[in-house]
């Protein structure tokens, strides 16, 4: 049991050391030594309980929950004055509503209750603690000299590293507690950390736009916490004994107790996973450093509100409001989808792809089978792997080349080769076989047609499948396009970027060439335990992995024959004289340079068509819910 103390325990105190460093050098090592140690921690946890199936631990309820308490006040207090101060009176309105709602349920309940097992493990903490563990660890060590090369870049803004880090490593600890925590009060405190840390990182710059985006964040994270807040509330309203504060005994009390408080915490999930009507906050978010950008995508933030929406997924299961919050996550991946079309910005299409696939996995954990859940947590896996490499990849190559426009990224294979491959894998991993992704939606379909209303979401599934190859087509082709002439950049990345950069594409390979493992050894039993039966990994699918890890392994690598002596052919123009540098001959005589552009649709698929009509959607189901959940209410 103490590698879960540890885990949540440890981040911690690395993180108030490295509040209080200031010597660079001495920075570089805490992060690097506490990235390892966390990422042993987590590998032993691993190693300890893959076959332990569901574990509660006993934990002395009180001292722990005070201290959360009062650190709940202060961080209440901290928000309340950051409010005030820059006249953001939503945020001040939120946070009053949520901490009156706290103290009343601190107060009135929850001195009489005494939970015995506040912890618990199992398959999907396990799945979530790697991804925290080993991820988040990665993106912590490639910040070190991406915020060093932040601040050459940028010397108008005030260097605030040490608040950085902290934040950073803060955010590990919560996640870490969020996911081993079976008491919901717990959940609830881990839950409002990653909205501050949230908050504080997404702002980091203290430009204008930086601090109306973290309170664009703030705000909408804050509305989910009060719903939270509002479940915690109910449920003790409802047995002020408090035994179904434990998520497990929640689980299996049935129907009639644990709809309420899952549907109100499934609210909160939405609002931090950013789906459709909240999905502005992460977008807006991208003006933060690329590996705050990241971690909130990949192993934190947004992780946080799938896992909590995926662990009430049984109790959404062949109910309305579960419907609803299965249709709220397909929208969101139909349209956020069709307008990362739009965007020629990579941070931004890696946004919005973001969104779309959260989407999807809500989706799946909405409608709640044992199939779709299953689904589900590979999405989960393959998504926080591929994007975290993604990003971290366009952090690299913005500092190189000064942009992140895709348009920008024109022949990236002769200027930047092996970030240029370990893109490729990375995009591939997001649509092509044999990576989990695509496979996982291929289950997602097959599952969604046994379902209830199945054939709406394989339709939405279809269309937004479909428009997610074109978008990651035509980035993939700028990628390797060759141009005639490009001059070598990478040559002055750090060594530490290297490292994290080779082993989130060697993960990307490894996990899928071990997805059939992970399925039977993780996925499988969880799901059975939840439902009493499970979903397996076809042999359909398992062959037509196998026939593309041929490809897999051939085209990468292929692209690094690339050599500087290759004989160039001139581009075909219609039969018009060219020459081997990229010009032809025009009308009237003229030699024009080539300028090859992709097609982006924007009078289609444009932010501001699409988001006004994907926010008004969801948020009218959002209220349809809400209406249904009165009447169960009452």
């Amino acid at each position: 049991m103490i590698e879960l103390p540890f885990l949540i325990i440890f981040p911690a105190i690395a993180a108030v050391l490295l509040l209080f460093i200031a010597n660079e050098t001495l920075r570089d090592a805490v992060v690097k030594i506490a990235a390892l140690l966390i990422g042993a921690g987590t590998l032993y946890a691993f190693f300890m309980y893959f076959q332990s199936g569901l574990q509660l631990f006993s934990v002395p309820f009180e001292p722990a929950s005070q201290i959360m308490f009062v650190l709940e006040l202060f961080i209440a207090l901290y928000i309340l004055y950051v409010g005030i101060r820059c006249r953001r009176y939503l945020a001040v309105l939120l946070i009053i509503i949520q901490s009156v709602l706290l103290i009343y349920v601190e107060s009135v309940f929850v001195m009489g209750i005494h939970p015995e097992f506040n912890l618990f493990i199992d398959q999907f903490s396990l799945i979530m603690a790697m991804i925290i563990g080993i991820i988040g660890t990665l993106i912590c060590v490639y910040a070190l000299r991406y915020m060093q090369t932040y601040h050459a870049h940028h010397a108008e803004i005030t260097d605030r590293r040490r608040l950085f880090f902290f934040m950073f490593f803060v955010f590990l600890s919560a996640m870490f507690g969020l996911v081993f925590s079976n008491n919901l009060l717990w959940v609830f405190f881990f839950w409002e950390i990653t909205t501050l840390c949230s908050f504080i990182l997404i702002g980091y710059s203290q430009t204008k736009e930086a601090t109306k985006n973290a309170f664009l964040a703030l705000e909408m994270n804050l509305l989910g916490g009060v719903a939270f807040a509002g479940a915690l509330f109910y449920l003790l309203y409802v047995d002020p004994s408090g035994q179904f504060l434990g998520i497990e005994q929640l689980l299996t009390s049935g129907y009639a107790i644990a709809l309420v408080p899952a549907v109100l915490i499934g609210f909160a999930g939405i609002t931090k996973a950013a789906l459709m009507p909240f999905s502005s906050w992460l977008v807006g978010a991208m003006v933060a450093p690329t590996p705050v950008s990241a971690l909130l995508h990949s192993s934190t933030m947004v992780k946080a509100g799938v896992y909590i929406i995926v662990r009430f997924a049984p109790v959404y299961t062949g109910t309305m409001e579960g419907l609803i919050i299965g249709l709220v996550g397909g929208f969101t991946f139909l349209l956020a989808s069709a307008i990362a079309i739009s965007q020629s910005n990579a941070k931004k299409v890696l946004a919005y792809s973001t969104i779309a696939n959260l989407g999807l996995i809500v989706a799946c954990a909405g409608v709640g089978t044992y199939k779709l859940v299953w689904a589900a947590i590979m999405l989960i896996i393959f998504h926080a792997i591929a994007k975290s490499l993604l990003f971290l990849c366009v952090g690299t190559v913005e500092h190189r080349i000064g942009s992140r426009d895709i348009e920008d990224m024109s022949g990236l294979i002769v200027r930047m080769p092996k970030i240029a491959v370990m893109m490729f894998i990375g995009i591939a991993g997001m649509f092509l076989a044999p990576f989990g992704m695509l496979i996982s939606k291929w289950a997602a379909i097959e599952a969604f047609i046994e379902a209830q209303f199945g054939l709406i979401f394989v339709a939405i599934l279809a269309f937004g499948g479909s428009i997610t190859v074109l978008f990651w087509s035509k980035w993939m082709g700028k990628i390797i396009s060759v141009i005639p002439s490009g001059e070598k950049v990478e040559d002055t990345v750090k060594k530490e970027k290297w490292f994290v950069l080779y082993l989130l594409t060697a993960l990307t390979v490894i996990v899928c060439l071990i997805f059939p493992l992970i399925s039977s050894a993780l996925i499988e039993p969880f799901v059975m335990s939840v439902y009493g039966q499970t979903a397996r990994l076809s042999q359909d699918n398992i062959m037509i992995m196998a026939m593309m890890i041929f490809l897999l392994m051939l085209m990468p690598f292929s692209l690094l024959l690339y050599r500087d002596g290759v004989k160039h052919v001139p581009a075909y123009m219609g039969g018009r004289p060219t020459t081997t540098d990229m010009r032809f001959q025009g009308s009237m005589g003229i030699t024009r340079e080539t300028e090859l552009s992709n097609y982006y649709f924007e009078e289609y698929f444009g932010e501001k068509r699409l988001l006004m009509a994907g926010t008004a959607l969801c948020f009218g189901l959002i209220l349809l819910a809400g209406v249904l959940l009165t009447g169960v209410v009452l």
